[in-house]
């Protein structure tokens, strides 16, 4: 834990206490001179303590908060140096797909599995794509598990992007995937490489270029995840929508995937054998301590909050 200053030249606020404080000694030595005229009695120094500690303290606070404190803290984990992975959501319009109106969309189940994968993987840094008839990275392999949360729940998102072929009937194409091997995605040092797809398989048919893509070495290893069953309808407006019917040839179209590429195709709901084929793609390997910043917060609009106790209490004092 450590606390910095945003603004430290803020701390000169502190200064205007000078002005109330001399002020309120001014006054006092007028009415010390009035008590000895009328033969007065002195109150104790020790009775004007509390009000000149809270003129004092109301600029300090004030000047506290302008210099923006701020409390970072920090933790440590172990990171897997010789292996990566990413996790591939499908976001077209298809996986909005559910059972009822009610029920969790396709898209939603596979972000559920996706937070499962990476709790599963705590050492092994993961990143995000999305794919629709291309595919676009969102955060790049790391084991920083609140920024995978965070970008899995604000950038993942049915057509965030669109598909650039909008007009087309069938938006997804498993091709794009082809671009992952070329793109510099996984790091070099990366060995051994994962890559889990979490796709409805209702996409256009699959070339023979993905087995080319998918020969270059190091060798990755493609886990396909099935979320399709036959009755599901999509219900953006409540009203299962006529236009949309679940495509068959998804299952034909994953095992063609999977040939071509030397990967393996799981329905959703095996997630005990898709945990132990992920487990043995990576295997065990080397780590490295990883000092990874967890929080910042901001302490300023505590200590504004706080001012106001010492400026309710001169403000009390005036008035009684």
């Amino acid at each position: 834990m450590e606390l910095s200053f945003l603004t430290p030249l803020g701390g000169a606020f502190a200064l205007t206490a000078l002005l109330p404080l001399a002020v309120f000694l001014g006054r006092e030595r007028r009415a010390r001179r009035i008590r000895a005229q009328l033969g007065l009695r002195h109150p104790s120094h020790r009775s004007r303590l509390p009000l000149l500690a809270a003129l004092a303290a109301v600029p300090g606070l004030l000047a506290l908060a302008a210099m923006q404190p701020v409390i970072e803290t920090s933790r440590t984990v172990r990171e897997r140096t010789d292996a990566e992975g990413f996790i591939v959501l499908d976001i077209s319009r298809s996986m909005l797909a559910a059972a009822e109106a009610d029920a969790p969309t396709r898209l939603e189940r596979a972000r559920l599995a996706a937070e499962r994968l990476r709790e599963r993987f705590p050492e092994v840094p993961i990143g995000l794509l999305s794919m629709t008839d291309r595919v676009l990275p969102h955060l790049f392999p790391t084991t920083d598990r609140r920024v995978f949360s965070a970008t899995l729940e604000q950038a993942i998102g049915i057509e965030r992007p669109p598909p650039a072929l909008f007009f087309s009937t069938t938006a997804t194409s498993l091709d794009s995937l082809a671009g992952i091997p070329s793109r510099g995605y996984f790091s070099p040092s990366a060995r051994k490489r994962l890559l889990i797809v979490l796709t409805d398989g209702e996409s256009r048919p699959v070339g023979a270029e993905l087995r080319g893509a998918f020969s270059r070495r190091p060798q990755i290893e493609t886990l396909l995840v099935h979320y399709w069953e036959r009755g599901e309808r999509i219900y953006e407006t409540g009203v299962a929508e006529p236009g949309y019917r679940p495509q068959r040839a998804s299952e034909q179209i994953l095992d063609r995937l999977a040939t071509l590429i030397g990967g393996r195709v799981f329905r959703e709901n095996a997630t005990g054998e898709l945990e132990a084929a992920a487990a043995a793609a990576l295997g065990i390997g080397p780590t490295r301590e990883r000092l990874i910043d967890d929080e910042r917060r901001a302490l300023m609009p505590y200590a504004t909050i706080l001012a106001l106790l010492p400026l309710g209490f001169v403000l009390l004092r005036r008035n009684l």
